[in-house]
């Protein structure tokens, strides 16, 4: 009996390592597929939906392995297509999509109910909004701004995009929480059309 349990969750293991590496792959691509908001966001911020197969992952399968693909996304961007920002970008690709996922699914893990995803994927958004304001004002900012481009140079990006844009603080406030906002709305959106339709898969 004991030699069938283990090859029965070694089995498992199997599979859950399987769907990790494809929904890793298929968020990597879809980091591919970005475009700017040149109405609310310099033009280096851009937008895509690569944190959606980490969220369909992490509502099937548990918080840990969304924060997972978020992680194999990434490591799978620096070593296929390499880095422009240093590693500064793929840093915060991965702490803010991760705080993201890892909310939105833990939550409904707990109500895995229509009303649960959509708290969830809500509360998700409200997190992944203030670690972006906060990790990119105390740490990701400054970091580029050493490594890439000077701070003055992407605050006068900010300006061409809003007057009110004048230094950090109000980089933050005026655009990359707003643009956070937009993107979270985006993904939750996508995902909440797609889960039901692919989670059977995922469960098998």
């Amino acid at each position: 009996m004991n030699q069938v349990n283990q090859v029965r969750k070694n089995r498992i293991e199997t599979a859950t390592m399987v769907k990790v590496s494809v929904l890793s792959v298929i968020a990597y691509m879809l980091m591919y597929i970005d475009f700017p908001l040149g109405f609310i966001a310099p033009p280096f911020i851009k937008m895509d939906i690569s944190d959606m197969p980490a969220l369909i992952g992490g509502f099937a399968m548990g918080p840990v392995v969304g924060v997972g693909i978020e992680l194999f996304k990434n490591i799978l961007h620096i070593l296929l297509k390499g880095t422009s920002t240093g590693g500064v970008g793929e840093l915060s690709n991965f702490l803010i999509g991760s705080i993201f996922v890892f909310t939105a699914a833990t939550i409904y893990k707990k109500h895995r109910t229509y009303k649960g995803a959509f708290f969830g994927l809500l509360a998700g958004i409200i997190a992944m909004t203030v670690l972006a304001t906060v990790s990119n004002y105390f740490v990701v900012f400054p970091l580029y701004a050493k490594l890439m481009v000077p701070m003055e140079t992407i605050i006068e990006m900010g300006s061409a995009v809003s007057p009110r844009i004048t230094d950090l603080w109000t980089m933050m406030i005026y655009s990359i929480a707003p643009f956070n906002i937009l993107k979270g709305l985006l993904v939750s959106a996508v995902t909440m059309l797609l889960y039901k339709r692919v989670s059977h898969i995922l469960h098998k």
